[in-house]
């Protein structure tokens, strides 16, 4: 049956984010520098001979196991909660593995999509993605340059672990240049701290641009409104963990207030450590743009950088 994906929430993930196959990759590319001209034939041969045993998990499944656990709640005839997307760039033939595991572990993803080596950011508006997750940063950066959807890059340090439950989705975010547009980092790069809170203070009635993911954000709030329950008893949680605090932290919450969006949670933290926070809201994701930040929240919880766009002042100031 076909279903109008407007109210949707489809996730486009690579095959790298779901399941673990850094073994293949790594094969891949110790080819690539010994025996470029074979190093694709190598990878298919490696793949093929593996196709029936089934990948670990990667960074990125826990949230995919835990939204696609939301469309319990799908009513009769009406289109599913979310949607994911396998966006791989492997070959339909290497690409099998990839399809069996989703099999044996029974996740109910029936939609992909397999380039052979070219950018999967290209057929992201074709398959209406709301937020697109992989471990490819060119891919994700042109994603972000685009601005066809919310997109981030997960990368998974030796020491991750990860402790979330599967019954409630929850979703952290960061705010200046994630949720909200950039000029009031640029007013902090720029001018320092004391210039920053000064601006926020005056403009605290004056709502914040939108920033790259605020229509994945807004997204959320759709799906909360199809839920059977009232919002804040809502298995989708959100969360905001910012740097900020008083008194930037109004322009925040009157922001969030203007767009229509209900925020479970809120912690403003000026300049405190995150991932103490990130790891008590047992988040199943955490998006923030600045490394600082990600190298220890990634320890803690799955984390997703956010690039800036190519042209974002930010890269010089980053």
């Amino acid at each position: 049956m076909a279903y109008n994906l407007e109210k949707t929430l489809v996730i486009g993930i690579s095959a790298t984010a779901l399941f673990d196959l850094s073994e293949s990759d790594a094969l891949f590319k110790k080819n690539l520098e010994t025996d470029p001209d074979h190093a694709i034939e190598v990878y298919r041969e490696y793949m093929r001979h593996h196709e029936d045993i089934p990948l670990k998990e990667g960074i990125g499944f826990p949230l995919v196991k835990a939204l696609l656990g939301l469309n319990r709640y799908q009513q009769k005839d009406d289109a599913p909660l979310v949607e994911v997307v396998i966006m791989s760039r492997n070959s339909p033939d290497t690409g099998i593995r990839v399809l069996h595991t989703i099999r044996s572990m029974k996740l109910d993803i029936t939609r992909s999509a397999f380039t052979a080596g070219e950018s999967s950011a290209d057929y992201l508006p074709a398959f209406d993605v709301d937020l697109f997750l992989t471990t490819n940063e060119a891919d994700a950066q042109k994603v972000i340059d685009s601005g066809v959807c919310a997109s981030a890059v997960l990368s998974t340090p030796p020491q991750y672990r990860c402790d979330t439950s599967d019954g409630q989705v929850r979703i952290a975010f960061d705010g200046d240049a994630v949720l909200f547009d950039e000029r009031s980092e640029l007013v902090y790069k720029r001018e320092g701290i004391a210039a920053f809170h000064d601006n926020e203070d005056s403009e605290q009635d004056i709502p914040m641009g939108e920033g790259p993911f605020a229509t994945f954000l807004k997204k959320l709030a759709s799906l909360q409104e199809r839920l059977p329950m009232r919002t804040e008893f809502s298995p989708v949680r959100i969360a905001i963990v910012t740097a900020r605090n008083s008194p930037s932290e109004m322009r925040v919450i009157k922001t969030l207030r203007h767009w229509g969006v209900y925020v479970d949670e809120a912690f403003f933290l000026g300049g405190v450590e995150k991932s103490k926070i990130l790891q008590a809201f047992k988040a199943h994701i955490f998006f923030d743009d600045q490394d600082r930040h990600l190298k220890s929240s990634s320890l803690v919880v799955p984390s997703g950088k956010v690039l800036y766009p190519s042209q974002s002042p930010l890269k010089s100031l980053a």
